[in-house]
């Protein structure tokens, strides 16, 4: 389905399904910023909790698992974000104009 880290291809390689309807926007990103940000604040909150460590133990843990958690969700959720467009036959809004 990707060509790339995030970009769709325009077909299928196995059944030659063309992608041109997919249009995960911003959707993804938004799944991620929510997930990421919940786990990751929760872990510092309870390290900050139970152990009270300097400030450059969050900049030096934290920050590295923030960007693994973010960048290790962002592709799988576009992809279901994508067959999910395709399961529901998803497409743009249209006027039904008389």
């Amino acid at each position: 389905m990707f060509k790339g880290f995030l970009d769709v291809a325009p077909r299928c390689e196995v059944c030659g399904l063309d992608y041109s309807f997919a249009d995960a926007g911003d959707g993804p990103a938004v799944f991620v910023t929510l997930i990421a940000g919940f786990l990751v604040l929760g872990a510092a909150l309870l390290v900050d909790v139970e152990y009270e460590p300097p400030l450059w133990v969050y900049v030096v843990f934290f920050l590295p698992l923030t960007l693994l958690v973010c960048l290790g969700l962002l592709r799988p959720l576009k992809g279901v974000l994508i067959a999910s467009q395709y399961k529901n036959k998803a497409a743009p809004g249209r006027l039904d104009v008389k």
